[in-house]
């Protein structure tokens, strides 16, 4: 009779100190989905390196409650398919605690299904997409600003530089839509229309019949909705059919390497962003991630996209750290959802159980001459 009494009380106990799927004493794993390989392959590893430059700050600090992080990468070529069945891999066979990071509206639109099984958190998708805001998903916190009020700015901002007749390429999927109705909403606020709408389709990447629409519409500028490779190409299609209109693109273009793949074609492209300059010294996320940046045994570009990371892995860390040492994702959860007016540096955000939306920072900047987003 004692011994088994004394078996249970030895199963109550281990059961008090078991631990949630992904972590241990000494670490934290964290799943990220993202392409990086394909068409923002550029874009992911920059913002993926941002997180990562303040992640290893942190473990190289004593980590959260004496735990590192350890963030798992998986490549899915920016295809939703490949990124529903990595989701699927990362919680199910790698253990994860929690998703963080992936990049695209149609791949998150893939991944949320595998979220409700074990309750796993997704923290700072790398998309402004309104389907992750509205209704509020109990699972996602979203960090960055909407794509829609992104396109809604760049139309407003378009239309107080005198510009009258623009129009719009999207791509044909849930992202290209979304920030499609943000860019309406622009034109109502400017009491336009666009003079014309044209998309190409995501799976093919063909936008030779959309370019040849826009230039023969020929506005005074238009907005590019899309990833970096396909805008790229409609901005060297544009020029090379001898059209000077202005072209704006969203903030998911904010990387280094996307001015890079634009070659001559950059200076004076739009971008709008939603951090500050990380170049600048007017913000103070900038400098500590510069100083941070000086800091790491290897190189990272300071660029919008690495911020992106940065800030992420902010949130990340923060809600880690106020869910205590004995670490649940119910009890991550409820830790996002008690944020307040959290500082990430010069930026608040934060969350109730009726808002999981995070900073709503939009500003425009223009590429120079030099490969650099001008802002102010």
């Amino acid at each position: 009779m004692k011994h088994m009494l004394w078996a249970a009380a030895l199963a109550v106990a281990a059961g008090a100190h078991a631990q949630a799927p992904g972590v241990s004493g000494d670490r934290i794993l964290i799943g990220q989905t993202a392409g990086h390989s394909g068409v923002v392959a550029g874009g992911v590893k920059e913002t993926t390196d941002g997180a990562r430059l303040y992640i290893d700050w942190v473990n190289r600090n004593g980590g959260v409650h004496g735990r590192r992080i350890e963030l798992i990468s998986m490549d899915d070529k920016f295809d939703p398919k490949i990124a529903s069945a990595n989701a699927k891999a990362l919680i199910e066979e790698k253990g994860v605690f929690a998703l963080f990071l992936n990049r695209g509206t149609p791949h998150s639109e893939a991944i949320i299904p595998h979220l409700k099984n074990g309750n796993v958190p997704l923290i700072a998708p790398s998309t402004g997409a309104e389907l992750l805001h509205t209704p509020v998903n109990p699972l996602v916190f979203n960090v960055r600003s909407k794509y829609q009020l992104e396109a809604e700015k760049g139309i407003v901002q378009l239309a107080t530089m005198g510009m009258t007749k623009i129009g719009v390429i999207h791509v044909e999927d849930s992202f290209g839509k979304d920030a499609l109705a943000g860019a309406m909403k622009g034109f109502s606020a400017a009491n336009m229309k666009p003079v014309g709408i044209y998309s190409y389709d995501r799976t093919t990447g063909k936008v030779e019949a959309a370019v040849k629409s826009l230039v023969a519409a020929a506005p005074q500028a238009a907005v590019l909705i899309g990833s970096g490779a396909n805008v790229a190409d409609i901005v060297s299609r544009v020029r090379a059919a001898g059209s000077t209109m202005q072209l704006i693109t969203l903030s998911n273009n904010s990387s280094s390497a996307f001015v890079k793949s634009l070659g001559n074609n950059a200076r004076g492209v739009i971008v709008t962003q939603v951090f500050p300059n990380p170049k600048m010294a007017t913000s103070p996320i900038a400098l500590e991630m510069q100083r941070l940046a000086r800091e790491s045994p290897t190189p990272v570009a300071i660029s919008h996209q690495g911020m992106e990371g940065f800030a992420a892995a902010k949130v990340l860390v923060e809600g880690l750290r106020r869910a205590g040492r004995n670490l649940t994702r119910p009890g991550l959860v409820a830790a996002l959802e008690g944020i307040r007016d959290y500082d990430i540096g010069g930026l608040t955000l934060g969350y109730s159980p009726r808002d999981h939306t995070g900073t709503e920072y939009v500003e425009l900047s223009m590429i120079s001459r030099g490969g650099e987003f001008l802002q102010r």
